[in-house]
């Protein structure tokens, strides 16, 4: 297999990783309420669980409301069953027509907790690139093993994958800055 072949797979996966982080970055709380919160809830609708954004409208009203907007009404009740069992912290209002969720603010204690879940989470990651990264290098190491490629080449293919990895590490540290910045402002 090509150095050009690893490395690209490699990347791959590292921009996998970094939609996987980008998703469950969306689904830590910040200051402010956000539609994203909902991405995984699920509804019983006619006997299938379907995305909430399959049957309602989710719309950030104000700073700190969502409001559901069931298309059918008959689904209003098992919209509200599927929000409550997703324990977002918050109690459902409905009035008959539209859920609405209201988002208290945040102590200081809460946000404080909060950065350390997103940094854990970012660890997380981090570890996951760096895995691949050494995957990678083992590859090639086995392609010089073979007889594939020679010392050099070996020797420039774990570079270029590590400085991949660096690259994918530094963007991970960016989104968690911008995060955290989100989490702690008032």
């Amino acid at each position: 297999m090509p150095i050009q072949t690893i490395l690209t797979n490699a990347e791959q996966l590292m921009k996998k990783s970094m939609e996987r982080l980008h998703t469950d970055f969306s689904q830590v709380r910040t200051g402010r309420a956000s539609a994203q919160l909902l991405d995984l809830v699920r509804v019983n609708y006619y006997g299938s669980l379907v995305p909430i954004q399959q049957v309602a409208q989710v719309a950030v009203t104000e700073a700190r409301t969502i409001e559901v907007r069931p298309w059918d009404a008959s689904a209003l009740m098992e919209i509200e069953k599927a929000i409550n069992a997703a324990n977002l912290g918050v109690n459902p209002n409905s009035d008959g027509k539209i859920i609405r969720l209201t988002f208290p603010p945040l102590t200081e204690e809460r946000r404080k907790d909060l950065v350390k879940v997103t940094k854990k989470i970012a660890e997380d990651f981090r570890v996951s690139l760096r895995n691949e990264r050494r995957e990678a290098i083992e590859k090639i190491k086995g392609e010089e093993k073979d007889k594939a490629i020679t010392e050099d080449q070996r020797k420039q293919g774990e570079e270029k994958v590590s400085s991949l990895t660096n690259a994918y590490i530094k963007k991970i540290d960016e989104q968690l800055a911008a995060k955290e910045k989100d989490i702690l402002e008032i």
